[in-house]
Parts: structure tokens; C-alpha cells; sequence
């Protein structure tokens, strides 16, 4: 257990998250900055909330037979840094220092693999069901510790990296409450970008 007088980062794990270390990860590709922020949503099975599954499936301990869904994801292995939880509970996964398998097929702004330079947040919770105001105050703080401490200065989407592909966290993810939040400006958001 970390204590309040320990560097707030140690080798890219935030002291504030519980930390579930994941096997699913790799280095970053040398001198890549950290510059982009990914929010995802996630809930397994889709629309359960409160349960061991999604720290089962980020650390390969699912059971792929405790629910027919799981036949759709069975031997995938995924990760993300952090999952922050319908009550606001953070939990860090892989180490920001690292590289998270969140992302998948990717590009922004003309940057393919985003995995390579970008940070993963799941929110638990589905595309087209509200999130929590806890998981928007615990997320905003996330943000601004994380930039902190790495040069992030954009945010997007899986929908927006993976359009087509990927809609989370969808329709029902509040960006303008976000960016109130964060006091961030329009050009840190997606509205804000130029896709190349």
C-alpha cells in the first residue's frame, strides 16, 4: 500500500490507483512521447457492473466458459493502463511508462497504432448508457495528473482512433462535461482536432 509521503509516480504506476499488474503489455517504441489520451468504455458482461471480469480479462483470468458472451472475446489478450469504475474507483493495469493493449487497429491525426503513443482509460459502463459523475471527477483528475507529469495534449475517443470499428465510449459519454472538468480548451478535444 502506498503512504501519502511516496512520490506520486513510481516507474509510471500512480500511487492514487490500485495497481493489477497485467501481463499484456510491451515497451513503447524508444523516444515516443505519451501525447494522446484514450477513453474507452467497458463492462463485461455488456451491461453488468461491480464484478471481477474486466480485471479477469485484463490479466488472462477470465473463465470463458461463465457466460456465452465470453465466446465472442475468448483468448483475446487486452489491456489498458487504467479502468476507473462506476463509483470511481481507479485501477492501473500496465505502467504509463509501457505500452497498453487497448487501442487495437488505430490512427489520429495521420498517426497509425496508437498504442505506441497514447495512454488507455476504460470507464466502466456502455456506449449508450450514462456514466457516473463520480467516474467524470475521478477521469478529469486523472487527466490533468497524468499531464502532469507526461506532455498528453490531446484526447479522444476509441470511436474517434477507430472509427467504424470501435463506438465507445459512445453517444452517452458527456465530452463538454468533461472539458468542464478539466478547464482544458477546445483544441485538446476532438471537436478541437484536425483529422489528417
Amino acid at each position: 500500500m502506498w503512504s501519502e509521503t511516496e512520490p506520486l509516480w513510481s516507474d509510471g504506476w500512480l500511487r492514487d490507483a490500485r495497481a493489477v499488474p497485467s501481463p499484456n503489455f510491451g515497451p513503447r517504441p524508444a523516444d515516443t512521447a505519451v501525447s494522446l489520451a484514450v477513453i474507452h468504455s467497458i463492462s463485461l458482461p455488456p451491461g453488468e457492473y461491480g464484478g471481477p471480469e474486466i480485471e479477469q480479462l485484463f490479466t488472462n483470468q477470465l473463465d470463458w466458459d461463465a457466460h456465452p458472451y465470453f465466446d465472442q472475446i475468448r483468448g483475446m489478450e487486452v489491456s489498458s493502463h487504467f479502468v476507473i469504475r462506476r463509483d470511481g474507483q481507479l485501477l492501473q493495469f500496465v505502467s504509463v511508462d509501457d505500452r497498453a493493449w487497448h487501442a487495437g487497429r488505430s490512427s489520429w491525426q495521420g498517426r497509425e497504432n496508437c498504442n505506441d503513443y497514447s495512454v488507455g482509460i476504460e470507464l466502466e459502463g456502455l456506449e449508450d448508457h450514462p456514466f457516473e459523475a463520480a467516474q467524470y471527477a475521478r477521469l478529469s483528475t486523472l487527466l490533468r495528473t497524468l499531464a502532469q507529469r507526461y506532455p498528453i495534449h490531446q484526447v479522444a475517443g476509441h470511436e474517434h482512433i477507430a472509427p467504424g470499428r470501435k463506438r465507445d465510449p459512445g453517444s452517452a459519454f458527456d465530452w463538454c462535461q468533461l472539458q468542464i472538468l478539466t478547464t482544458w480548451p477546445d483544441q485538446v478535444f476532438p471537436w478541437g482536432q484536425t483529422q489528417a
